[in-house]
């Protein structure tokens, strides 16, 4: 079977499981996550951090950067420009009206501060055990996290339920892995291959 058709047939079997994982796991985890993340990237004052807003069974990162931007780090929300085209970042507050973007996405308006995240909060329908992720099959992430990271360092860590980890995500060598991941359980980090 093609890698294509694998990644098609993972990705819908992910958002099933996640859509049903999403209906019966507590409202706890967003909270859960939240604490996790500020355990561990709570002390990083004046780094920039990247979430989103949750679309359909995604878990909701928006507690996380309101508690991470109580510990100094400024938040930002994506933006999609153009298909094949990375994603960009503006700033991003608590109650900050968002306008509607393609893919059924929501961020900042053009009059909000673009900057280039340290931290970046990924949503993902399916991560497994050596940091590797899929999404929604556009490729956004992966061509942004290959920018940033080719003009600094950046942390990559993927939002998710635990019921989310599968054996193995098929791959290619675009494919960009994650530095962490973070569910409702814990943190896990990855070990670095680069």
């Amino acid at each position: 079977m093609c890698l294509e058709k694998q990644k098609a047939i993972l990705r819908v079997a992910a958002q099933e499981k996640r859509c049903r994982t999403a209906q019966e796991i507590s409202e706890k985890s967003a909270a859960q996550i939240a604490d996790h993340l500020v355990s561990r990237f709570g002390s990083q004052s004046g780094c920039v951090v990247s979430g989103y807003i949750a679309i359909g069974s995604e878990i909701d990162v928006l507690p996380a950067l309101c508690e991470l931007e109580a510990c100094n780090l400024r938040a930002v929300l994506p933006v999609v420009v153009g298909e094949g085209r990375p994603l960009i970042f503006r700033r991003w507050e608590q109650d900050l009206k968002l306008e509607p973007g393609p893919l059924r996405t929501r961020h900042p308006s053009a009059s909000s501060l673009e900057m280039k995240p340290d931290l970046l909060i990924i949503p993902l329908l399916a991560f497994d055990a050596e940091g590797f992720r899929i999404g929604w099959g556009g490729g956004f992430y992966d061509r942004t996290l290959s920018k940033l990271r080719a003009e600094k360092s950046v942390t990559a860590v993927g939002a998710a339920f635990s019921s989310q980890q599968v054996d193995k995500v098929p791959r290619e060598d675009h494919d960009v892995r994650l530095d962490w991941v973070v569910t409702e359980a814990g943190l896990t980090q990855f070990k670095s291959v680069r």
